[in-house]
């Protein structure tokens, strides 16, 4: 969990907040309050008015955790000084920013800066004894854009709360059904990891952001999967950041539902699958060209249309050494070697291309590699496609027919039913069965051609419709 010292004015703040909230209970007038969830109970504070300038952005917040990694120095500056001018700044920035490119601005603030605009801050914010918004971040950064010497209705925790219980509020409050503003995909998968980290169990867990604990536990999977994929990006100054992985949230899970199922009967299979599609999806192919990247897709499709060269030595035995003993035990199959270096090729190109520490000739030759690459790719995942589109239309007639034979079991049931309460209608069932007598001949014919040597099936279909008994 993220602390942070209190602000430099923070006991001249506290000061001032504490008379504030005084005047509003001596008042003796009707009194606003906002209700938050702490340990489990409800707890109405004190709203108060406070000028926007006396408000100090959360650097702990959840909202934009994953987006600070955007900018790794401005992200140290904030961490080592979060109240100065370059850390709000910053954090003005990232609230503003669309959650997948932090360089563009986020449709979704300009419209809640036109409410504001229309109909003035409706909700009050939350902030705590120093000054420090635990809730309304966003709505101050809006307001500070609409009239930075303005104010702004905010409720007051307990001066005794500490980093843990405004963290735990804030997340509350975040996941009420009723929140204004989604948490993006990654920045909520970190908020699960911090309340792994407070010792809460997953079914704890899964309850508070009202998800399945087996839901729960995909999320944690798929986070555990990007940290890696950013580790193995890392090459001299360049790196990927967990704001990379925000856009593909349905690839992800996909990705999961597919290896957890495939592990079960094959675990090197399942990994190449998933080294093979993490390596598509840092290549930024879309969700449906993903899905074809099935079990096989590297031998059968891309190995034959790699650049040559790019996994030299790849496929030579692997082995690992066992530290202290000397000793070396076989390692991941020269399979799944190649398919992890692949992978590793393509974050680290990506991620020497995006970063400004590389030289052009550097970021010249990984874009050179992640578009051969990617051109690999595009020409195996299309043959894959032709391939499961022709299986699928293999498979559409068979699949029709028995799910005739469903509906026809299930008239047996609904026939003996109708007969013994006297409920038949006689009439409409000898009808159906005339079309259902029509249907099996056109089907016989069509099952006929071409059929030098037709199977049981066939031949009863055939022979069945020839007498007239269908």
């Amino acid at each position: 969990m993220q602390e942070f010292p209190p602000p430099p004015r923070a006991a001249e703040l506290s000061k001032l907040i504490t008379k504030r909230v005084r005047e509003v209970k001596e008042s003796g007038g009707t009194r606003e309050t906002v209700t938050v969830e702490w340990n489990g109970q409800p707890l109405n504070v004190e709203v108060i008015d406070l000028p926007l300038s006396d408000l100090y952005y959360n650097p702990a917040t959840h909202r934009i955790r994953a987006q600070r990694t955007f900018d790794a120095a401005k992200d140290e500056t904030l961490k080592s000084d979060p109240w100065g001018g370059d850390g709000q700044g910053f954090l003005d920035l990232l609230l503003k920013a669309e959650p997948a490119d932090p360089t563009r601005r986020d449709p979704a603030f300009d419209k809640l800066k036109k409410s504001l605009q229309e109909y003035g801050q409706t909700d009050p914010g939350l902030i705590t004894h120093d000054g420090i918004l635990v809730n309304g971040n966003t709505r101050a950064a809006a307001l500070r854009e609409l009239d930075a010497a303005g104010t702004m209705r905010v409720g007051v925790l307990p001066a005794s709360f500490t980093w843990a219980d405004i963290n735990a509020v804030e997340l509350a409050l975040q996941l009420r059904k009723d929140h204004r503003r989604d948490y993006s995909y990654i920045n909520r998968l970190l908020a699960m990891e911090e309340q792994a980290s407070l010792g809460r169990t997953p079914e704890v867990i899964a309850k508070a952001f009202r998800i399945q604990t087996k839901t729960y536990e995909q999320e944690r999977w798929i986070l555990r999967v990007v940290r890696d994929q950013i580790e193995r990006s890392t090459s001299q100054n360049a790196a990927l950041r967990l704001v990379d992985f925000e856009d593909h949230q349905e690839k992800l899970k996909e990705l999961h539902r597919d290896y957890v199922k495939l592990a079960a009967a094959d675990p090197e299979r399942a990994e190449m699958l998933k080294e093979s599609r993490m390596t598509a999806i840092t290549l930024g192919f879309s969700k449906t060209d993903v899905r074809h990247i099935e079990q096989g897709f590297h031998e059968k499709y891309l190995s034959a249309v790699l650049p040559e060269g790019l996994l030299a030595g790849a496929e030579e035995e692997q082995s690992v050494s066992v530290p202290g003993l000397g000793l070396s035990v076989p390692g991941a199959s020269a399979k799944v070697f190649a398919a992890r270096e692949l992978n590793r090729c393509v974050l680290q190109a990506k991620a020497q291309v995006a970063s400004a520490e590389t030289s052009e000739e550097e970021k010249r030759q990984a874009q050179a590699l992640q578009d051969g690459v990617s051109v690999a790719f595009d020409k195996a995942i299309d043959r894959a496609g032709r391939d499961a589109r022709l299986r699928k239309r293999k498979q559409l007639a068979p699949e029709r027919l028995l799910d005739a034979c469903a509906a026809i079991e299930l008239c047996i049931g609904e026939l003996v039913k109708a007969r013994a309460s006297h409920s038949l209608d006689e009439a409409a069932f000898d009808e159906a069965a005339v079309r259902l007598r029509d249907s099996v001949r056109q089907l016989a014919q069509q099952a006929g051609r071409g059929a030098r040597e037709p199977g049981e099936g066939v031949s009863w279909l055939l022979s069945a419709a020839s007498a007239g008994l269908s």
